[in-house]
């Protein structure tokens, strides 16, 4: 088989999507020597990043190709489907929602396959989840593609049983096509590895280090962090800080208003852009990570935190009940009461903090890029038997 993947979702700065990408292509070269493979790029230093970081240059049976629009060009839509045939695709995976609608017109018999995977459909299930974001803008748009995405392809790969029962519901994929929809987890890397553990910090001198990875939609529930930052800032009997792993979204200043309003704007730093290896820090100084969100397809910060040894405090939303099982502590995202006194218990705790740590690296052990690939190469398989 020839499987042309898009790798234009890898962007400058990664993203989880971007680190879902860039693993798959990895992984699946370090898998399959037989199936040959093509890589979609629109920007070549990272196609150049991406080929040292993925070892693709080392790889006989893949190459790359540079393509002058991206994801979401409308010259794209136009020239890609003629571009797939020269390339002579069996197969074509798209790592995000965007598909090029023209190729997969029909099902004649000898035509591409198409594979997308769908990470989770928030959008669609939290209408006001980003009220400031391009899709809320043209939501009707979003929603119709999303429909036509699950009529055209053939396969849909999403990132858990959860995402797998709400892509099935809101893409109304008729039960005759269920199978068609394959929940897959994403995996952790190898560098997310736990460092030698002090005792959490919860003395009158410690300063307790409380770490949010992600970005700062409203669905994020950064408010609602914000308040439980503040209320175990008061009771810790302790200095504490709050680090968010990721860059302030000037869409959405509702948090760092919040923060200014209860008097804790200066315990809050907001990184911007982290490399790999400084988010690998992050987990290992950290104390507790927080994590309200009130939807997540798959939660990939609360693995990579586990597989750091970091207790997880994190809601029982979406995905993250069967993702984090028993191995962090969950509550309903609205229940701050709750998340303040789970986070005291961490910190006041030290046999407690140990056992997470030790539960939670075997609970992230679970999930692996090898494994991501693995079922995914078996997908593709099954498509041309």
């Amino acid at each position: 088989m020839r499987i042309v993947i898009d790798a234009r979702w890898i962007f400058p700065q990664l993203s989880g999507i971007g680190v879902y990408t860039r693993e798959l292509l990895r992984h699946l070269l370090m898998l399959d020597t037989v199936n040959e493979y093509v890589f979609l790029f629109d920007n070549a230093e990272v196609l150049n990043r991406t080929v040292k970081e993925a070892g693709i240059g080392g790889s006989a049976n893949a190459k790359t190709v540079l393509l002058p629009y991206g994801v979401f060009s409308p010259l794209g839509q136009v020239l890609l489907p003629a571009r797939l045939k020269s390339l002579k695709a069996d197969i074509y995976h798209s790592t995000n929602y965007m598909i090029p609608f023209g190729a997969f017109l029909g099902r004649p018999r000898g035509r591409i396959k198409c594979v997308a995977t769908v990470h989770d459909v928030i959008p669609l299930l939290f209408p006001a989840h980003a009220p400031r974001s391009r899709k809320s803008r043209v939501f009707p748009l979003y929603r119709r593609l999303m429909i036509e995405v699950g009529r055209r392809a053939d396969a849909i790969i999403t990132d858990s049983r959860a995402s797998r029962r709400d892509v099935l519901e809101c893409l109304r994929i008729p039960a005759a096509r269920a199978a068609s929809v394959h929940a897959v987890y994403c995996g952790v890397a190898e560098r997310f590895r736990p460092a030698a553990r002090s005792a959490p910090a919860g003395g009158a001198t410690g300063t307790v280090k409380l770490l949010y990875v992600g970005r700062s939609d409203p669905y994020k529930n950064m408010a609602g962090l914000i308040r439980i930052l503040a209320r175990v800032r008061a009771a810790a009997g302790a200095e504490v800080t709050l680090t968010v792993a990721g860059s302030r979204d000037p869409r959405y200043p509702e948090a760092s208003d919040l923060a200014s309003e209860l008097g804790v704007e200066d315990a809050v730093r907001w990184t911007g852009y982290l490399s790999d290896e400084d988010l690998c820090k992050l987990y290992r100084e950290a104390d507790v990570l927080v994590h309200p969100s009130r939807y997540e397809g798959f939660g990939l910060q609360v693995v990579e935190a586990m597989a750091s040894g970091l207790p997880v405090v994190c809601s029982n939303a979406g995905a993250l009940p069967e993702v984090a099982g028993d191995a962090a502590i969950r509550h309903d995202p609205d229940d701050e009461d709750g998340f303040v006194e789970s986070i005291l218990r961490v910190l006041g705790d030290a046999e407690l903090g140990r056992k997470m740590s030790e539960e939670g690296i075997r609970q992230a052990s679970q999930f692996t890029w090898n494994g991501t690939a693995g079922q995914t190469l078996r997908i593709y398989e099954s498509m041309c038997d």
